[in-house]
């Protein structure tokens, strides 16, 4: 076997290959990485996207353009969004350290195959947190304690797929929030068009989510794991379908209450986003096979793009 093609110690079964963390990071700091997943990005992506989306739209919305203040906010909730991610997924990985031990997929992760104790990942956790903490005490007060009020949604998601079929509308309710979060942190109140996002947000990503966990369904159904993917089963598409439809008319509903003053470019612009973001994800759909792990993972991580396009166009429309 050639070097090139050695499989690095300790690496993560769903990792992307060649990666920055197998390739480039001190070995020691390799375990904790992987804890925090930076060896898979497109979970910091999909948590930082409805933050994006917030900050250009309200930006769009005042008519002021882009400052220092909007630079802040787009540099903080990047920069966030990495450690809250690995904090998110350290505690996920605690609780859940049984679970994926049984699952073929997860139980090379560092905690079920012994490269991390508990105590260490709980320690990790603590460090990201408080990071992150660092950041938003850099926003306004409003949007400082929505950042408090999201780690309840943080705190439950590990352990709704053992008492719901719907696991994926908590791991929206955590993943949207800085839609709610960076809309205030932007204009200082909460407003409709936060909330319409941080909706389309969540039925965003149960399809997404469900895409994803159609690659554990049958380990899931063998340990008793409820996901959507389980409930929904050969009726996914259908689903997905109304997913879909969801997230294209809340998005759409958001940019309308918030440009409804704007300029008729502005405007264009952003809904031409959301008709970008919709025709992506009709693209996953046409391409999906349930039965199909790697198309499955594939078309998951595709949503970095699906969620990249709203945000170009609105940002767009807030140049203008």
């Amino acid at each position: 076997m050639s070097e090139a093609s050695k499989t690095p110690e300790g690496q993560v079964a769903d990792a992307v290959r060649g990666n920055w963390v197998d390739r480039l990071a001190p070995a020691p700091t390799r375990p904790y990485l992987r804890l925090s997943r930076a060896d898979r990005p497109i979970g910091t992506w999909l948590l930082l996207l409805p933050c994006w989306w917030a900050i250009f739209l309200a930006a769009a919305s005042d008519g002021a353009g882009l400052s220092l203040h909007e630079l802040w906010l787009f540099v903080g909730s990047s920069i966030g969004a990495f450690l809250m991610r690995g904090a998110g997924c350290t505690w996920n990985d605690i609780t859940d350290r049984d679970i994926d031990g049984s699952v073929a997929r997860t139980r090379s992760r560092p905690i079920p195959s012994g490269q991390v104790s508990v105590k260490q990942a709980l320690a990790w956790m603590v460090a990201q947190a408080l990071l992150a903490f660092g950041i938003l005490l850099t926003f306004n007060l409003p949007a400082i304690l929505l950042g408090f009020a999201s780690l309840l949604t943080v705190a439950v998601y590990p352990f709704a797929k053992r008492f719901t079929w719907w696991p994926q509308v908590f791991l929206g309710l955590a993943f949207n929030w800085g839609a709610l979060l960076l809309w205030t942190a932007q204009t200082g109140s909460l407003g409709w068009p936060a909330v319409l996002l941080y909706l389309s947000g969540i039925s965003w990503t149960l399809f997404y989510d469900t895409i994803y966990a159609h690659q554990d369904r049958e380990d899931d159904a063998l340990i008793g794991v409820k996901s959507t993917a389980r409930l929904f089963a050969d009726n996914t598409h259908l689903w997905l379908r109304g997913f879909l439809v969801a997230t294209i008319v809340l998005m759409g509903l958001a940019v309308l209450v918030a440009l409804g003053q704007a300029s008729v470019l502005a405007l264009v612009l952003a809904l031409a986003g959301i008709w970008g973001m919709g025709w992506h994800m009709l693209w996953q759909l046409q391409r999906l096979d349930i039965d199909d792990a790697a198309t499955c993972l594939r078309l998951f991580r595709s949503n970095r793009d699906t969620g990249l396009i709203p945000a170009l166009f609105f940002a767009a429309a807030a140049l203008v």
